[in-house]
């Protein structure tokens, strides 16, 4: 989240500590996420001119990782350090974070990639249980317990049969970043750009830190991802061997949704797995990871989405999006060497268009943060894409028009008040045309709802003047042209 020196985002989780740190009672926290989602550097930033520990755990024996504990603890001048050179176990360690000499302060205990620690001795939460029950819970402490490892927290850590169950005092689950947070790393890009760079590399700040933001979107396309050697270029792999097995089985999952399938059934025959619910299995994991998530309409009940095979899949990760639908498939080209040859002939071409998916995420982002600011004309309770049958206009079929499967980009819902907000993205080079605005209507039409209904366009080309004439007569239709999609939240 650093571009140079200078930190970028992440307001609501230095928030978060922050409160936390100024509490009069100890804490103990618990943060995790994804690998590369900027936890260690996040927990840095709160840290800074703070007093405070900061412990990072390595893949070693449980002997070691004391003796690397010990040190970092006893360099701090604590009674016992004039005694010992390191502790003989982890419970005389861990009792003597309330040694720590920071006065009226709290003392600021950080544990990075804790679940390495649990690995090399399982009984690490328990002895934490111990000491913290028996006297960390009544002193002036913050223990913040962070990890990459997200089926061990969630499963083990955060579970009811653990020793920690009920002890943490907070528990936060960092996400990649939002579009807003995102694009500051490219502060001279063009609006378009901007949109095409996240499509490209998503809210992960490792892989927004590789692009150098005083060069152009193609240029950083060619030289920190299809380039040989390059950070970009191997990550996926990299990060697929580290959290899974199996990983070719994945790989053909991940492609198989990169390229459009999205159905359980489509994934399970694109990647050549004969047992759907083996299938879902592997889904299940890529989703644990951040990288897959199952998609419902936006009005489908609850209860409807515990019934196994319903929704879509699709790739929440941005960059292993694109890498599946550009790089996995010309990966024999690239390893010759010809970036520019596959750049110029099989990016450039379709990069726009891959983009305009992303830019309808864009657009539900810039929905949230019009709500938050009371800019929309009620408050929804549910936004998402909604997916079913509907009308769509056909002057080849009898009537003009005909029934058949559809989405709509965006819907906002207020049940209570029967309210609705339907948005349409148009992500191209020419103006949102009327009729692309009757195409809306028809769609509308088939969902046979009662209730007041709202219309906004997004469009990276403006908007025909027969559409702008019609919004500036009618109460119920907003018009967001590119540049205040991105450039006004901010």
């Amino acid at each position: 989240m650093s571009e140079g020196k200078r930190f970028i985002g992440r307001k609501q989780e230095l928030d978060f500590l922050e409160s936390k740190y100024a509490e009069d009672r100890a804490q103990l926290i618990v943060l995790y996420g994804r690998r590369r989602v900027g936890k260690t550097e996040t927990l840095r930033e709160f840290c800074r001119e703070k007093p405070h520990v900061f412990f990072s755990c390595v893949q070693t024996a449980d002997r070691n990782q004391l003796l690397r504990f010990s040190g970092q603890i006893l360099r701090e001048n604590i009674p016992a350090a004039r005694y010992i050179k390191e502790f003989p176990d982890w419970e005389a360690a861990f009792r003597s974070v309330a040694d720590l000499p920071y006065g009226e302060q709290k003392k600021l205990l950080v544990i990075d990639e804790f679940p390495y620690m649990c690995r090399g001795n399982a009984s690490i939460p328990s002895i934490l249980q111990n000491v913290w029950d028996a006297e960390l819970k009544d002193r002036n402490v913050m223990i913040i317990l962070c990890g990459s490892a997200l089926s061990f927290i969630e499963k083990e850590l955060l579970s009811e049969k653990n020793p920690l169950y009920g002890r943490a005092t907070g528990i936060y689950k960092m996400r990649e970043m939002g579009f807003y947070d995102a694009v500051q790393f490219f502060p001279d890009y063009s609006p378009v750009d901007k949109v095409i760079a996240y499509s490209v590399l998503g809210g992960i700040p490792h892989y927004l830190n590789q692009f150098d933001p005083g060069k152009p979107l193609d240029d950083n396309i060619r030289q920190n991802i299809l380039t040989k050697g390059s950070v970009l270029y191997s990550e996926v792999e990299f990060l697929l061997h580290q959290e899974l097995r199996e990983t070719s089985v994945y790989t053909a999952i991940i492609e198989a949704i990169a390229l459009g399938s999205t159905r359980l059934n489509e994934i399970s025959q694109k990647s050549l797995l004969d047992n759907p619910s083996k299938t879902s299995v592997y889904l299940k994991n890529l989703a644990e990871l951040g990288i897959v998530e199952r998609e419902f309409s936006v009005d489908v009940p609850v209860k409807a989405k515990a019934v196994a095979g319903r929704g879509l899949y699709r790739l929440t990760d941005n960059f292993f999006r694109f890498w599946y639908t550009f790089v996995y498939a010309n990966y024999s080209q690239l390893e010759d060497g010809d970036v520019d040859g596959i750049y110029e002939y099989v990016i450039k071409p379709d990069l726009h268009e891959f983009a305009a998916y992303t830019f309808e995420d864009v657009c539900r982002e810039f929905l949230k943060e019009c709500q938050k600011r009371r800019a929309l004309p009620f408050r929804y309770s549910k936004i998402g894409r909604w997916m079913g049958k509907t009308t769509v206009r056909d002057p080849q079929h009898s009537g003009g028009v005909r029934t058949a499967e559809t989405e709509i980009d965006i819907m906002c819902i207020n049940e209570k008040t029967k309210e609705y907000l339907i948005g349409e993205c148009k992500f191209k080079g020419a103006p949102f045309r009327y009729s692309e605005y009757l195409d809306v209507l028809a769609k509308h039409e088939a969902l046979k709802k009662d209730g007041v209904f709202y219309y906004a366009l997004f469009s990276e080309s403006g908007f025909d003047q027969k559409i702008m004439e019609k919004a500036e007569k009618s109460e119920t239709l907003m018009l967001y042209p590119l540049e205040e999609i991105v450039e006004d939240p901010l």
